[in-house]
């Protein structure tokens, strides 16, 4: 291979690495506002700017865009944020589990609140064995595996059935913010300390120190929070 055609396939390999990212960034935007099958490929291609042959060339259907777009949302939603803003909120294991709902708080207050993608895709694709059901399914195991490690941290003698009760909190927080409930994360947050309690684990009413006890407590009277324009990642990054 010459230096001439070495650079030209270095140019070409950016370009399609450029154009794929561009529908990827596309799909995430239209994917969690809108569902996966209220979006069409025509949709999709006209908001990245490339041309359909670009889009297949990339993603052979558009399974495997919902599949890839899954993986992004894993990467960015439950690592990139949720996990990193519970660690940094609170160190002791409890108080990252209750802390989950904090930030919960903050997010469902967002006017660009979008759901929980893992469970929106895993109900729009009802057969057994689809594909992308199962990967829906599988990110939200992975959510629960953050959650039993910090419930094994936090000295539960059965932490995936502990986790499993956790995470039903936090999917039935969701589907309460979803529907205009925005006290739900606070609600869910409550349900939580008592079933920690419940559990025998010796929770410190002074929290982790980032916020008081009163401003924890759900009130009819709370105002919403300013955000930062970065605190979840809703758009294409």
């Amino acid at each position: 291979m010459t230096p001439r055609e070495s650079t030209a396939d270095s140019v070409s390999g950016q370009e399609n690495s450029e154009a794929r990212e561009r529908v990827l960034a596309a799909a995430y935007d239209l994917f969690s506002h809108k569902g996966v099958r209220g979006v069409g490929v025509d949709s999709i291609i006209a908001s990245a700017g490339v041309a359909k042959r670009t889009f297949y060339r990339h993603f052979r259907a558009k399974e495997n865009l919902v599949l890839a777009f899954l993986q992004r949302r894993e990467q960015l939603w439950t690592m990139g944020w949720l996990e990193a803003e519970v660690t940094n909120r609170a160190a002791a294991p409890e108080q990252r589990l209750l802390a989950i709902f904090e930030v919960f708080d903050d997010w469902f207050r967002r006017d660009d609140f979008e759901g929980c993608s893992f469970i929106n895709v895993l109900l729009e694709t009802a057969e057994p064995g689809n594909h992308v059901r199962q990967a829906s399914a599988t990110h939200l195991a992975r959510i629960r595996d953050f959650l039993q490690r910090l419930a094994a941290d936090a000295g539960i003698s059965q932490p995936d059935d502990f986790a499993r009760k956790w995470h039903i909190l936090m999917k039935g927080s969701i589907v309460a913010a979803g529907e205009g409930d925005q006290l739900a994360a606070r609600r869910a947050r409550e349900i939580g300390l008592a079933l920690l309690r419940a559990e025998g684990v010796n929770v410190s009413r002074q929290g982790d120190g980032k916020r008081s006890l009163a401003e924890r407590r759900i009130s009819t009277h709370h105002r919403p929070v300013t955000l930062s324009s970065n605190a979840v990642p809703s758009k294409k990054k």
